[in-house]
């Protein structure tokens, strides 16, 4: 069976939600009220087992966190620049091999169906040259229609990959890409794919990445794939299907109500 272990990058210091892992608090079913790392830990449970996951932090607060609920932690630099760079020093750290699948599980997704990973596992172990996946989600009108309206009032919220027809991905933006100018209904498939923000690497692949220079596209769209792709590193895009669930991120403090719904629904 391959190996894999999932890594849950969780900083303090986001710009747009700080102390996010720990102040953004959802509330399930029942009325369960807890921390978005604790919910985020517990999808991850639904993968792989407890002994395969690890939270990567840069802050006591959050390792205490998952101390408290029975989790394993590694402290990281603060100097990490991004959730690859703190998976790649946690792979490190923790001397896992180079046939090892290591998963970045993103610590703000607590929607992330255990089918997603299973499924860039699959992946991976079908092809030894595949060094990079990542889901991709086809869109459906209501996501679509949330992505054009966050967008018309100067929100970030999740990201689009446009993708080749061999399944490579071409590019990630933080625009709706392709660009259309109307809503949809979904009555006919959308050519829009939301990416899911959640990895597969080999061991080389993470290696190579923190030696690589920053380009221009990362710094402008602030997304950290992308120095795969402007290093010629191809991501390979897995098409998944949600099964009629919404996935969707804690990008910005009013994403905790929508997701806390359907935390309660599943």
């Amino acid at each position: 069976m391959t190996s894999a272990t999932i890594i849950i990058p969780a900083r303090w210091g986001s710009t747009r939600f700080e102390g996010k892992p720990l102040t953004a608090e959802l509330t399930g079913a029942d009325g369960n009220t807890q921390t978005l790392i604790w919910w985020t830990y517990k999808a991850a449970l639904k993968a792989l087992p407890a002994d395969r996951i690890w939270v990567a932090t840069d802050d006591d607060r959050i390792s205490n966190a998952v101390s408290n609920f029975g989790g394993q932690s590694l402290m990281t630099d603060l100097n990490c620049r991004n959730g690859t760079e703190r998976v790649q020093q946690a792979a490190q750290l923790l001397n896992l091999s180079q046939d090892e699948i290591i998963i970045n599980f993103q610590g703000d997704a607590p929607l992330t169906p255990p089918s997603f990973v299973g499924s860039l596992i699959e992946a991976m172990s079908k092809s030894a040259d595949c060094k990079v996946a990542t889901p991709a989600l086809r869109c459906d009108g209501k996501t679509f229609n949330r992505f054009k309206d966050q967008r018309k009032r100067g929100l970030v919220g999740g990201t689009t990959v446009v993708i080749s027809s061999s399944g490579k991905a071409l590019y990630f933006s933080k625009e709706v890409l392709p660009f259309s100018d109307k809503l949809l209904d979904g009555a006919s498939p959308i050519p829009v794919f939301h990416h899911v923000g959640l990895y597969a690497y080999r061991r080389q692949a993470l290696d190579m990445y923190v030696d690589m220079p920053l380009g221009a596209l990362e710094q402008v769209e602030g997304l950290e794939q992308l120095r795969f792709l402007e290093n010629d590193v191809p991501i390979n895009c897995v098409e998944v299907d949600a099964e009629g669930r919404l996935f969707w991120e804690v990008n910005n403090p009013e994403d905790v109500s929508l997701v806390s719904a359907n935390l309660r629904a599943d």
